[in-house]
């Protein structure tokens, strides 16, 4: 599998094998799915709490007599059939939303994303990316001159000018490959990978 090498025109100066272990799998669309969805999971935390019918604040009266009404026949106003009554299966602040993936499956579905993302087109390659001091406006023009706007950058090494001058962006996002998450590689229309990140993704989805 090659990819495309870019300049810092954003223009393709030549070519750069790659892994198709990582590059060149085959799309499965339901194991991508599972993937995605299971991370934005494993991510949710239970904040909402809801009570019970035991928990509402209501007067354990009987509303009205059991029989002559011609009304339903009603306990205590704390039914979950009342309004303001309790609910009868309360989201609880210790709620567990996590999925799991087995590692094969992570591993499969991450490569299948990597390589869709190289038949449209929307994976690329660099030498490196630099900034010389850690100014948003500097990164914001380097990224305007390659005519990208929304853009995921994997390097192989981090350094704090890159990090820091990157954190404003709103359309901009740099990780190293250990931390390059399934949503990220869906979301950005862009992702640039550089020649040692490359080596480090075969190491750990090959």
């Amino acid at each position: 599998m090659q990819l495309e090498l870019l300049n810092e025109q954003g223009q393709a100066s030549s070519k750069v094998d790659a892994p198709d272990t990582v590059f060149g799998r085959d799309y499965n669309e339901a194991l991508v799915h599972q993937v995605v969805v299971a991370y934005q999971a494993n991510a949710r935390q239970g904040t909402r709490a809801q009570k019970d019918r035991e928990q509402v604040k209501h007067t354990t009266k009987k509303p009205w007599r059991q029989k002559g009404t011609g009304r339903a026949r009603a306990g205590m106003s704390s039914s979950p059939l009342w309004r303001g009554g309790g609910r009868i299966f309360p989201n609880m602040p210790d709620e567990n939303f996590t999925q799991k993936i087995n590692k094969k499956m992570y591993r499969a579905g991450m490569a299948a994303i990597f390589s869709q993302l190289a038949r449209e087109g929307r994976l690329a390659v660099v030498d490196s990316l630099t900034v010389d001091a850690p100014k948003t406006k500097l990164l914001a023009a380097k990224f305007k001159a390659m005519g990208l706007e929304s853009v995921l950058v994997i390097a192989d090494q981090l350094d704090d000018n890159l990090l820091l001058a990157s954190r404003n962006l709103a359309n901009v996002l740099v990780v190293e490959p250990r931390y390059a998450d399934p949503l990220s590689l869906v979301h950005f229309k862009k992702v640039l990978v550089t020649k040692g990140a490359i080596e480090q993704l075969k190491e750990m989805l090959g």
